[in-house]
């Protein structure tokens, strides 16, 4: 769905924050509510000016109900302490809401949404950015882009530049702090863990 259209009626949202956590973790939209723990929205002050979106929740999302608080997202807490960037003053949410995984054993692996996926859970989305109404969107990921746009776009094609979206919001790409976890190359890893922190100043110069 195009970012100029809307993808659904906002008449019938929930018209706060705490009312759409609430409406999240009853979200029967696509099967993934079925696994799943529960719904995890966003968190963040209302008027955050930056909203930050990743991919999905992970397993210790998935438990505790809040975005980023497992390995990802504690690399994210670090690069962003870096950049400059106060965790409490951003909103960060995740462009699906529920946990896709394959259970290995004991361990549950973490699974892509499909673009048919993001693009329902898109209306959740829409609605947590109309709510908090943040001047810079920061993806971090390729799903998270396609939540953000409608469409599906490398982060290449994005990165390094601010995008205007409609509404007047800008968007900064980049990739998701897991793919920095994943990377076997420790030199590679800090040359791409240095680029992210890049990143990420990047959109706070942006609004100074």
């Amino acid at each position: 769905m195009p970012e100029d259209q809307p993808s659904a009626d906002a008449s019938d949202a929930p018209a706060t924050l705490s009312a759409l956590a609430a409406a999240v973790d009853r979200c029967t939209r696509c099967p993934l509510y079925r696994h799943a723990t529960q719904g995890v929205a966003g968190e963040g002050p209302k008027r955050a000016r930056i909203m930050l979106i990743g991919e999905q929740p992970g397993d210790q999302e998935d438990r505790q109900g809040r975005p980023f608080v497992g390995p990802a997202g504690r690399l994210l807490d670090a690069a962003l302490d870096e950049a400059g960037l106060d965790r409490r003053r951003l909103f960060l949410t995740n462009a699906v809401k529920h946990f896709k995984f394959t259970p290995r054993g004991k361990r549950r692996l973490h699974q892509t949404p499909t673009t048919g996926e993001v693009d329902i859970c898109r209306w959740w989305l829409d609605r947590e950015r109309a709510l908090v109404q943040p001047d810079l969107i920061v993806t971090l990921g390729a799903t998270a882009l396609r939540g953000v746009t409608g469409k599906s776009a490398s982060i290449r094609s994005m990165r390094g530049r601010a995008v205007e979206l409609e509404g007047g919001a800008r968007l900064v790409a980049t990739v998701h702090p897991s793919f920095l976890l994943r990377m076997p190359d420790r030199e590679r890893a800090t040359q791409e863990r240095a680029a992210f922190v890049a990143d990420l100043v990047r959109a706070r110069t942006l609004l100074a």
